[in-house]
């Protein structure tokens, strides 16, 4: 059974309707932000232009990968690059994807002590990034999409 809810065909625009509904709205508001936050963030662990990124990555872990932190911040940044991209072409799936990845980030923040208020604000993102997943559940639309109920 294939249920899109409303869906509407890819290449037509939303109604006004839809366009002032304030779901709508915040799903378009999340997309574009899972979009272009872990596409600079991710750019930014090669720049090290916003903070060292390197402090962040907990020794306990690091001890375990090959390599320095700082390299592991490298895949850490191509990681982040291509989540972002995945939230602009495939909302529903890239949701979960950043959701799962800043699961990742929260146990990683809360191994190292004195940074719980991250890991806590790191929350609240991986909180709305199951928001926006679920909101492309109604409002994203592919095409592949198909305005079928069974």
């Amino acid at each position: 059974m294939i249920d899109t809810l409303t869906t509407r065909p890819p290449t037509q625009s939303p109604s006004p309707s839809r366009r002032s509904d304030p779901a709508y709205q915040a799903f378009w508001l999340l997309r574009i932000g899972f979009t272009v936050a872990p596409i600079l963030f991710g750019a930014d662990k090669f720049a090290h232009l916003l903070v060292n990124w390197d402090k962040y990555f907990a020794p306990r872990i690091s001890g375990h990968l090959p390599g320095t932190p700082h390299q592991a911040m490298y895949a850490v940044g191509v990681i982040e690059i291509v989540a972002g991209l995945v939230v602009a072409v495939r909302p529903r799936f890239g949701g979960y994807l950043v959701a799962a990845w800043l699961a990742g980030i929260i146990v990683n923040l809360l191994v190292i002590p004195g940074f719980y208020d991250v890991a806590l604000r790191d929350f609240g993102l991986f909180i709305a990034a199951i928001a926006l997943a679920r909101l492309a559940a109604a409002f994203a639309t592919s095409p592949t999409s198909a305005n079928i109920r069974s």
